[in-house]
């Protein structure tokens, strides 16, 4: 669990990382260099998820090189089965990394949602609904290491 206190807004208390794959964990379907260790460091603090319609097919080399849970989300409703994996998780204590317009339903439910805007881009609706923008994976993840930065960014 991370735990963060926020001034002026709400205290966070983060017990699940939820994960899209393509775009925000992996580009083209590939882990970036980094992420491997960041992800080891989060797992004995965070209950971590990856959550994909696999475009790439990558999903579960990716899954089993990472040693997290592994759910697939239909692609004909990925956009409910993410929303819905959130809701069954109880949201409050749920952060969600996603780039995706078929992430926008899960980052209105978690209690913190971070866009990634890399190299496939970002959907502006999804941006528009995220608490925090990054520019690439390494960063999102940092946010959990190192939570003051949470806390400067989130401040009112």
């Amino acid at each position: 669990m991370i735990r963060v206190s926020i001034p002026g807004g709400d205290d966070l208390e983060i017990h699940h990382l939820v994960l899209d794959l393509n775009g925000t964990l992996t580009t083209d379907g590939l882990l970036p260099e980094g992420v491997a260790q960041l992800i080891e460091q989060l797992k004995g603090k965070l209950n971590i998820h990856l959550l994909t319609a696999d475009t790439f097919g990558t999903r579960a080399q990716v899954a089993r090189e990472l040693g997290i849970k592994l759910f697939t989300v239909s692609s004909a409703q990925e956009t409910i089965d993410k929303a819905n994996f959130i809701a069954a998780l109880n949201p409050e204590g749920v952060a969600v990394i996603g780039n995706g317009n078929n992430d926008l339903e899960m980052f209105k439910r978690a209690d913190l949602s971070i866009a990634v805007i890399g190299q496939e881009g970002c959907s502006v609706a999804t941006l528009l609904q995220a608490d925090i923008a990054v520019t690439n994976i390494i960063d999102a993840l940092n946010l959990f290491l190192h939570p003051l930065r949470l806390r400067a960014t989130l401040r009112r």
